[in-house]
């Protein structure tokens, strides 16, 4: 089983990418799609808030009717945020999300945000172990 921390190794990129709570919910859509992400992280410093997502941006933002230019990043984050740690397995983290139903996985050391994984990090190599396993038991049989 590999834990967060290896899967964050092998990530090609391990930026964490943040907006502050005072940006514009436009101001972080727009970085969002510059970056191909998801979802971004609302920190104030190194502290961290609560997290944007586009799930948060259309049910909060388009199907209440609220201009993006106008609103701030703090009036609509999910600020309950989740977190893990280095040491959980990625079967571990893939259930929490699947349970909580989120989809990003901010990683916590020493009180600090020092990665984030995806469920699509996660279910890679959930399936690269599976197939891994399956070659080895096909050796064995054919062996």
């Amino acid at each position: 089983m590999h834990t967060i921390r290896t899967i964050l190794k092998q990530k090609k990129s391990n930026e964490v990418w943040s907006v502050s709570p005072d940006d514009t919910v436009l101001e972080a859509i727009k970085r969002m799609a510059e970056l191909g992400i998801g979802a971004v992280l609302v920190m104030d410093g190194e502290r961290l808030e609560g997290i944007l997502s586009e799930r948060d941006y259309a049910r909060k933002i388009i199907l209440q009717g609220r201009r993006s230019a106008e609103t701030r990043v703090a009036e609509v984050m999910s600020r309950d945020v989740i977190t893990g740690t280095l040491e959980m397995t990625a079967d571990q983290g893939l259930a929490l999300m699947t349970e909580k139903f989120f989809r990003h996985l901010p990683i916590i050391e020493d009180g600090r945000v020092i990665g984030l994984v995806s469920i699509g990090d996660l279910v890679k190599k959930i399936i690269a172990e599976q197939q891994a396993v399956i070659r080895q038991l096909e050796r064995y049989v054919t062996g």
